[in-house]
Order: C-alpha cells, then sequence, then structure tokens
C-alpha cells in the first residue's frame, strides 16, 4: 500500500511538468511580478486540476463509470483550446500595455469595430498613457477553471490506473487514497514549476520595463503555436 501511494505522489510530481500544464500556466505565470505570486498561481492550478481528478475518479471507484474514449479526447481538445487562448489573451494584453501599442474603436457601417495601432515616430498624433497596472494578471477562479479542465481532460488515463489498483487489492480505500495523494504529488509539483518559470519574469520586473513584455511576448506566441500544434495532433 506504501508502494503503492508513493508511486501515487511521485507521477503527481511528473504529472505537473507535463508539456500541456507548462503551457497553459506560463501564460498565466507571465504577468506575475513575484516568485510568490507565481507560485501561488501553481498551487491554485493544482487545487483545480486535483479537484475535478478526485471527483473523476470518484465516479470510476462509487458507480464504475468509466470516462469514454470519445469524451477524454473532446476534452483534451478543449485543453489544446484554452492554451490558445491564454496565448492570444496574453498577447494582446501585452501589446496593449506598449506605450507604442493602443486600441482604436470606430464603426463601419454602423458596426463598432476594435484594431490595435501600432505607433511610429511619424505619427500626428502623441502616444497615450500605457496601460500599464490595469491588467494585474487571469483571476484566482478563472486559474482554479484552468486546472480544473487540465484535471478533466487527463482523467481517463488515471482512472484507468485506479480501476486496476482497486480491481487487483479490492480495496475503495486504497483507489481513493491514490487519488489524494496523486492530486497532493500534482499540486505541490506544479507550485514548485510555476515558481521556476515565474523566477525570470520575477527578475524582469525588478530590473527593466521591456525585458518583461519581450518574455511575454514569448511566451504568449509560444503558448499559441503549442496549443495549435497540439490541437492538429488531437483531430489528427
Amino acid at each position: 500500500m506504501l508502494l503503492t501511494l508513493g508511486l501515487g505522489f511521485s507521477l503527481g510530481l511528473k504529472h505537473a511538468t507535463e508539456a500541456d500544464h507548462l503551457a497553459a500556466v506560463s501564460a498565466i505565470v507571465s504577468e506575475r511580478q513575484s516568485l510568490r505570486e507565481s507560485a501561488r498561481v501553481g498551487a491554485i492550478w493544482g487545487i483545480g486540476h486535483s479537484a475535478s481528478l478526485f471527483l473523476a475518479g470518484l465516479l470510476v471507484i462509487v458507480l464504475g463509470i468509466a470516462i469514454p474514449e470519445r469524451l477524454a479526447s473532446i476534452l483534451e481538445f478543449c485543453v489544446a483550446l484554452m492554451i490558445v487562448t491564454l496565448g492570444s489573451r496574453l498577447l494582446y494584453v501585452t501589446l496593449i500595455k506598449n506605450q507604442n501599442v493602443h486600441v482604436h474603436t470606430h464603426t463601419h457601417a454602423g458596426l463598432p469595430h476594435r484594431h490595435l495601432h501600432f505607433h511610429q515616430g511619424q505619427d500626428a498624433h502623441p502616444v497615450t498613457q500605457s496601460h500599464e497596472g490595469v491588467h494585474s494578471g487571469l483571476s484566482r477562479w478563472r486559474t482554479f477553471l484552468v486546472g480544473v479542465v487540465h484535471g478533466l481532460a487527463g482523467s481517463a488515463a488515471l482512472t484507468l490506473v485506479v480501476l486496476t489498483e482497486v480491481m487487483q487489492r479490492g480495496s475503495v480505500l486504497l483507489g481513493l487514497s491514490y487519488l489524494v495523494i496523486f492530486g497532493i504529488g500534482s499540486l505541490a509539483g506544479m507550485t514548485i514549476m510555476s515558481g521556476i518559470i515565474g523566477l525570470p519574469f520575477a527578475i524582469a520586473f525588478s530590473y527593466s520595463r521591456k525585458l518583461p513584455q519581450v518574455l511575454q511576448l514569448t511566451a504568449a506566441v509560444a503558448s499559441v503555436l503549442f496549443g495549435i500544434v497540439y490541437g492538429l495532433g488531437i483531430i489528427s
């Protein structure tokens, strides 16, 4: 039993380092200006992730409901869309913070239309103040929701492991304990990884005004590209 639970904790730590998890969390962490805030993002993500995994596993263990492969694929594709959305949001927020970029709002045929306007030195009108300080990053409940979606998407493979353990050992308690320990491991792993990812951003915010934007733009583009490739891999 101890070996099984130890394996669950180790797999939980490893689970937090999967590429789709890191891509999503990186887009969120990049807006945080301290290691504490970055680690908090990972913890909130981990709580949402563990909660959805536990509920899904509970359905499997208690009611014997297995997650269909088709539903698992749909949930994985939702993760890909979510990563693209997070990256796109970060790209938009980073650009409108730039003093050389702002949003123009006007109408075409009576319909409101918004687009980004990039200023050059020869522009006739002055550049407005940047929006820096307005955006505090993705809210805690949205970060929690990102973790929930990741947990649901990864629940199919995990619940198969739990079912196997329950069938072999004949213990519901062991299955539930495995889920809890796995969740704790993934929470700890993502908290650590978020702190590591947030380190260069925290340093950049402390010593430079432009470097954070460069890092954020890099993280945004990387997240969008990864999400697209990840999604294409699921539907192909």
